[in-house]
């Protein structure tokens, strides 16, 4: 299933033919290359699949821009992204922190400039965060980032370097929801962050809000209450043409499928894919039967 970056580079280079795509004719479903977009686009293909459609998957891609590229070319025709992505780094438009007004410019300016469209957007957002153990949260009364800013000087933070520095992580909280005066910032490669919250060296640890150790953690995001981060709501794009071919039950089928991507089902899909090592393929089967 995987894709040298070699051989995604040539599919984008190769210009396919469309296919009158019709339910005999496969419809190309790619993904970006890092997990939880592979398990989310195989399950777009998976719900297809169980619809009636032929599907060829091209998984793994590599980044945003291959993936785009890909799709404007016509080399695949669905794959899932994230709509704070699509603003910022696909539309290079300033970051907005309503999703409905996230969504609706993205879809717009797709429209508009590629020749694509979204469907809807999942409830589930990968957007950055705070996490904290269920202890902490309990002893600190600390459930919200207002909260957290006010008990910052009780508090030790655990951060991967960029949050330290960026206008959109610590600077931005500080300047945005005032205080966020911790009594210590420690910095962690990626991943190890965790580690120091759950051994108790930490008591708030930076966060992506899908990743799978909050879940295998049993940790507790705190709600962004004020809406400072951008969201970062996952939907399927596809391309125009293949929309005027299916303009029902393409959009029927991978709508519902949409709905169920929680925060707590990212989470659960990306345990078993990152934790337990388990094939993006089976974990999208079971998610959707």
């Amino acid at each position: 299933m995987k894709l040298s970056r070699a051989r995604a580079i040539a599919l984008v280079g190769s210009a396919l033919a469309l296919p009158q795509c019709g339910k005999s004719n496969a419809i190309r479903i790619g993904s970006k290359n890092f997990s939880e977009n592979i398990t989310v686009a195989e399950i777009y293909a998976a719900v297809m699949e169980q619809a009636g459609f032929n599907v060829q998957r091209h998984m793994n891609l590599g980044s945003t821009q291959i993936a785009m590229a890909a799709i404007q070319r016509g080399d695949i025709q669905i794959y899932p992204e994230y709509t704070g992505t699509a603003l910022i780094d696909v539309l290079h438009m300033a970051p907005l922190r309503n999703p409905k007004a996230v969504y609706d410019t993205v879809k717009r300016e797709y429209q508009k400039r590629f020749g694509l469209t979204l469907l809807n957007p999942s409830p589930g957002s990968n957007s950055q965060g705070l996490a904290v153990t269920r202890a902490v949260a309990q002893k600190f009364n600390v459930r919200t980032l207002s909260q957290c800013a006010a008990a910052a000087p009780l508090l030790r933070l655990a951060a991967v370097p960029e949050f330290v520095a960026r206008a959109d992580a610590l600077p931005g909280l500080q300047k945005f929801y005032g205080g966020f005066k911790f009594k210590s910032v420690r910095t962690f490669d990626i991943g190890l962050q965790y580690e120091a919250l759950t051994q108790g060296d930490a008591d708030v640890a930076t966060a992506f809000t899908t990743d799978a150790l909050i879940a295998a953690d049993d940790l507790y995001v705190l709600q962004d209450d004020r809406s400072f981060w951008p969201a970062y709501n996952i939907a399927p794009v596809i391309r125009l043409d293949l929309l005027k071919v299916h303009p029902e039950d393409i959009p029927g089928t991978l709508n519902r499928v949409s709905e169920g991507l929680t925060d707590i089902a990212l989470r659960r899909l990306n345990v078993e894919v990152d934790i337990n090592k388990r094939d993006p393929t089976d974990v999208a089967s079971e998610f959707i039967y």
